[in-house]
């Protein structure tokens, strides 16, 4: 093989290595470039010129070496995916993002402790007599989790796998365990697998320090089947079929649209779920059904308005803080029409600095009947500062209150320092 041919067969594996690629940096893809010019450089010379002159043996040129760095280089480069901050798969189109924080709390009751929960339980709160004066420091709610996406015809296919450290259990267990949050897959509008609950209004959930935040308002993850159409010019709309409570024949139906504006959102949602019980060697249901609106408003560019309202017939899940169900002597099942409303207010201070101020209520109608609630409310009020990058202090001050049907009374009064590094 003579020089112009081991050159020219050299100049375009480099012109085929030259395509665009994502280098591990700046500096390397310009590297390339100059390879690039200098080898096409060198071939227009070679097809003016004829037949170069006797140079160094191809074997000794260089270039074979050259071109394995180069495809060393191309291998190893890390390729950004889809997704912010993700990276792609070698010899994947899978885009892979991987998240999480390690959280810290301390909490200080200075009225009441709630059982059984670090965090607000108010539902739950023991009556007088009750204890105060607690101090509680937890790292439970840190979490971790990926989720990829994946490009095809018909929109990207993406999944979502999350889990942090604090399962439910009784209260004296400990509830340093590994929980599962999030885990579905969704693609071309249909989602399956485990998420928020569809009934739940969670862009206008006010944020909070504590880790439960406001009572009077859907607070669920359930498994389920979801169906979206989003119309950009009219509405979003969405149906789903999702995990009902335990015994049920059917599973809770839930429909809702949302329509947003430069201004803010409104969105309302509608619920449909059976209970089902066996009394007397009886199997007894019941089918309730739920209702909720919410939305937004923006006052400035730093100042959000947010509420919700939701009504709910016998379903504790969708509904925090309802009395739920019960049974009469002859086994029928009764349910507490509960309502409850959210407001909030947030303000963004600067990059580094935002609050909110958060209340919640929620009323039950139907003495005797689980929790025995008449009415709750609390309210939160917080500031959270972000130093550096992801690095965030947060303090809460929260106060509520809880009667009940038979004249009983308790209080809440704590304070939640928050500290959170996220990746």
């Amino acid at each position: 093989m003579n020089f112009k041919t081991t050159t020219l067969a050299a100049a375009v594996a480099l012109l085929a290595l030259g395509q665009p690629v994502q280098a591990q940096s700046n500096k390397e893809l310009d590297e390339l470039r100059q390879e690039i010019r200098k080898l096409r450089e060198e071939v227009n010379a070679l097809k003016k010129g004829g037949a170069a002159p006797a140079a160094k043996p191809a074997d000794t040129s260089g270039w074979g070496e050259k071109i394995e760095q180069l495809e060393l280089k191309q291998n190893d480069a890390v390729v950004l995916g889809d997704i912010p901050g993700s990276f792609r798969l070698p010899g994947s189109e899978t885009s892979v993002h991987i998240y999480g924080y390690a959280e810290a709390h301390l909490i200080h009751d200075f009225k009441g402790t709630a059982p059984g929960d670090n965090f607000t339980n108010l539902p739950e709160q023991p009556l007088p007599p009750y204890t105060s004066g607690t101090t509680v420091l937890t790292a439970q709610t840190s979490r971790f989790g990926f989720e990829t996406s994946t490009p095809t015809a018909l929109g990207p296919f993406t999944t979502k796998l999350e889990m942090d450290f604090y399962a439910y259990c009784g209260s004296e267990c400990n509830r340093n365990r590994l929980r599962l949050r999030h885990a579905y897959g969704e693609y071309a509008g249909w989602l399956i697998g485990q998420t928020w609950s569809t009934f739940m209004d969670l862009d206008n959930l006010p944020e909070t320090v504590d880790f439960n935040g406001p009572i009077g308002s859907p607070f669920s993850r359930r498994t389920m089947v979801r169906y979206t159409y989003n119309d950009p010019q009219f509405a979003k709309f969405t149906f789903a079929a999702e995990n009902p409570e335990a015994g049920a024949q059917m599973p809770n139906l839930v429909a809702r649209v949302d329509k947003s504006w430069d201004w803010g959102a409104v969105n309302a949602r509608l619920l449909g779920h059976q209970v089902r019980v066996e009394t007397n060697g009886q199997a007894k249901s019941k089918n309730g059904v739920g209702f909720g609106i919410g939305g937004s408003y923006k006052l400035t560019d730093k100042d959000l308005l947010m509420g919700q309202y939701t009504k709910v017939d016998g379903d504790i899940d969708n509904l925090y803080g309802a009395n739920g169900y019960t049974t009469d002597a002859d086994g029928n099942i009764l349910f507490d029409n509960s309502w409850g409303v959210v407001l909030g207010y947030a303000r963004t201070f600067s990059d580094q600095l935002r609050g909110t101020i958060a209340y919640g209520y929620l009323k039950g109608d139907t003495p005797d009947i689980g929790l025995n609630n008449r009415t709750l409310w609390q309210s939160h009020f917080n500031l959270i500062y972000s130093p550096i990058k992801n690095v965030e202090f947060g303090g809460e001050y929260i106060v509520g209150q809880r009667k009940t049907f038979n004249g009983g009374q308790s209080t809440l009064s704590r304070f939640d320092l928050m500290g959170r590094y996220s990746f």
